[in-house]
């Protein structure tokens, strides 16, 4: 399967994010996955990238031209596909990719989010989509989306198309199971905010 991980790309961040992405990385080699990328070598996007390959896993960097000209393309992977710009990166990243794994980040990790996640609620895909979230990142997150269902701004589709796991390993299964459980309860939300 080629899985498409979203993650981190900025400087900033705790070190346990950048290990989380390596230990994804690791996995998804051993279980004997592709790897789809934003073809950068910094933070997690480098992490995961890297552990990936040394554990012996296939590398696809989608990279827009304008990161190329800075010098954080990932000349080492296996196959790097540059993209005019950020629209078209998403787009390829999306076509190439069988699932997608989206780890803690940022804006543009939300961006990433949030069009997989639409385009599934809309039926333009059925491909797996997970979040792994170990440390409750996405907590407020999981907390407006259940206010926006509550507001009448959302359907329970939404909350079907997506998996919230907390475990690399309970990511992959899911990943692999091609399964999503159904809306959490505020009790839950609560429990893993707590």
């Amino acid at each position: 399967m080629n899985i498409c991980v979203f993650c981190a790309s900025s400087q900033h961040i705790d070190k346990k994010y950048i290990e989380l992405a390596g230990h994804v990385g690791t996995e998804l080699a051993k279980r004997g996955h592709t790897l789809v990328s934003g073809g950068a070598t910094v933070s997690c996007m480098g992490a995961v990238t890297s552990a990936a390959r040394a554990a012996g896993a296939r590398t696809i960097g989608v990279i827009p031209q304008v990161l190329v000209d800075i010098e954080i393309a990932d000349e080492e992977s296996d196959e790097l596909v540059v993209a005019a710009d950020m629209r078209e990166r998403k787009g390829l990243m999306d076509a190439r990719s069988d699932a997608f794994l989206v780890l803690p980040g940022g804006i543009g990790t939300l961006e990433e989010l949030f069009e997989i996640w639409t385009a599934r609620v809309l039926g333009i895909h059925h491909r797996p989509l997970v979040v792994l979230d170990p440390w409750g990142l996405y907590d407020p997150l999981r907390k407006l989306m259940n206010h926006l269902y509550d507001e009448g701004f959302t359907r329970p589709e939404t909350f079907d198309a997506i998996s919230w796991t907390t475990t690399v390993e309970e990511a992959f299964a899911h990943l692999e199971a091609r399964t999503h459980p159904v809306r959490p309860s505020v009790a839950e939300l609560g429990e893993s905010a707590g």
